[in-house]
């Protein structure tokens, strides 16, 4: 630490004692930018090696053309060169990281990519999606060793004469999931808000899909598959999309461990499949009050019963979906073939999480 301080110190009294002179006119390049008091500039397109020249008198100005030399970016202390490709975007790293082995391999480096991966996918990405994608390289490593296996000879006797090949980014690295995920060549698990371009059918659920990144037009595909048969659907925009809050199959049921404590006026989200083979999808609900009970201030008694109230008001009064009783000691899956089965219950207390349900609400209501 003592050695990076050192070096960033002696970073900006050199900074401020010599003057640095671009292959190019630094007030007609593209990446080069002043500012009172400060410089910036992009690396996309910047050539990595510096003309350096120290300050001295003008008689001396010959000798010092000539003891001039070019100071390469990679002599730079650690610490500044970090931050300087820290501020780089994606492409731009790419772009840096095809200049040399030294500066590829920095370029490559998780630190650098963790906040672009966060920053872009932290809200779609689950625990799942790692799984899958650890599982997508493993496969993709396993068959692209059998493919190589007959040519070993080739390799040996490359390294016989000598010969050195350009390595791509490790498969497994963050940078690598990144541009997979962003070319749309890994298809990943999430949630889908009100599937299938918000049909009737799916009005304020979340169903578990495979996924598909499209840069061109910024949006998804979703691959859904109830009872084995797949149904897609294009042009998902982000705000529909989540990582799974519970880090499990669709197939399973979910334990519910709020039921003691819901009270009217709770938000939930409950599981609810038309038939045991399919999936479970996460419906949005809220606790409603007993029959019995007046439903305001301190005279509501609905949390002692054992009977709970579950409504869904994006269904019109008299719906048999509008409402649904289960019993909070007993609840695990209740339900018939023709209304379906209800599971697991999750309560909600992310006011984000509301809010998102909320944003969805229908602008008319189900029948």
């Amino acid at each position: 630490m003592l050695y990076f301080l050192i070096s960033f110190v002696s970073f900006l009294i050199l900074s401020n004692s010599l003057s640095f002179g671009f292959w190019v006119n630094p007030s007609t390049s593209p990446f080069f930018r002043t500012k009172k008091g400060s410089l910036s500039f992009s690396f996309f397109n910047l050539p990595l090696t510096l003309t350096m020249t120290m300050p001295m008198k003008v008689e001396d100005e010959g000798e010092a053309e000539a003891e001039g030399g070019k100071v390469s970016l990679l002599d730079l202390p650690e610490l500044p060169l970090d931050r300087i490709l820290e501020r780089l975007s994606p492409s731009e790293l790419c772009s840096v990281a095809t200049v040399c082995t030294s500066l590829r391999d920095r370029c490559q480096s998780d630190y650098l990519w963790e906040k672009h991966m966060k920053r872009k996918w932290g809200k779609v990405i689950g625990d799942s999606a790692y799984r899958q994608w650890r599982s997508h390289v493993a496969s993709s490593r396993n068959a692209e060793q059998s493919f190589n296996q007959p040519f070993l000879w080739i390799t040996s006797k490359s390294q016989n004469g000598n010969h050195t090949s350009t390595s791509s980014s490790p498969h497994d690295s963050i940078m690598s999931l990144y541009l997979s995920l962003t070319s749309g060549k890994f298809w990943f698990p999430a949630q889908v808000y009100n599937r299938e371009n918000g049909h009737a059918g799916f009005m304020l659920s979340c169903y578990d899909a495979q996924l598909c990144y499209d840069s061109r037009t910024d949006t998804f595909q979703a691959r859904y598959s109830p009872n084995g048969r797949w149904a897609s659907e294009e042009n998902i925009q982000w705000d529909r999309l989540r990582m799974p809050p519970i880090d499990m199959s669709p197939h399973i049921l979910h334990i519910s461990d709020c039921l003691p404590d819901l009270r009217p006026g709770d938000h939930i989200e409950i599981q609810w499949r038309r038939n045991k083979e399919f999936p479970y999808g996460w419906w949005y609900g809220v606790i409603g009050h007993l029959d019995s009970c007046p439903g305001h201030g301190n005279h509501c008694h609905c949390h002692l019963s054992d009977n709970v109230i579950l409504e869904f008001k994006q269904y019109s009064p008299g719906s048999r979906w509008r409402q649904t009783v289960i019993n909070r000691k007993q609840h695990r899956e209740e339900g018939n073939e023709i209304d379906g089965f209800y599971g697991g219950i999750r309560k909600l207390h992310s006011k984000e999480e509301i809010t998102r349900w909320d944003n969805l609400w229908p602008t008319r209501i189900v029948e």
